[in-house]
């Protein structure tokens, strides 16, 4: 019997036990490999992605450190009761916010015209002589982000005009 395993061993020839066997476990350290690799690029991903949260968040933070400042200095002359000092220092902080925030691609939802239910919320309806379905007032701004929504404006919608009564 040692004389046919040394014969096997010596022609290259292997038992297809012991080959299955080989190919197994080469397979496994291959798939092994394979998850480690792959375990290692997602942890590395979500660094990355935290790491670029955080940088996207700091300088959103840094853009609006002015507006603090400015807010701080509405509410030093607020204490002085400089009337016309505390409502041009709101004014200033509410040009810069709103500058701020345009640079970052907010877009006020255009109210004038037929009510939007993509972007607009009906919160009341009322009978008008206006057409029917248009936007009479506004009760919240709304406003887009690129394409998404972030918030609808709040709206009352023109309802037809009661009936005469007889």
């Amino acid at each position: 019997m040692s004389d046919e395993v040394t014969q096997a061993e010596t022609t290259g020839e292997l038992d297809p036990l012991e080959q299955a066997t080989r190919e197994r476990d080469e397979y496994l350290d291959a798939l092994q490999r394979l998850k480690a690799e792959f375990d290692n690029y997602r942890k590395r991903s979500a660094r990355d992605q935290e790491a670029f949260v955080a940088r996207a968040s700091e300088r959103l933070v840094r853009e609006l450190l002015p507006v603090l400042d400015d807010l701080e200095r509405a509410l030093v002359a607020a204490e002085q009761h400089e009337e016309a000092q505390l409502e041009d220092g709101v004014r200033l902080v509410h040009r810069a916010l709103a500058d701020l925030l345009r640079k970052e691609g907010l877009v006020e939802i255009e109210t004038n015209g037929r009510f939007d239910p993509h972007v607009h919320e009906a919160l009341l309806s009322q009978p008008s002589e206006a057409e029917e379905g248009s936007v009479l007032d506004v009760l919240q701004k709304g406003y887009v982000l690129g394409d998404r929504v972030l918030r609808p404006a709040r709206v009352v919608v023109a309802a037809p005009p009661p009936p005469e009564a007889a």
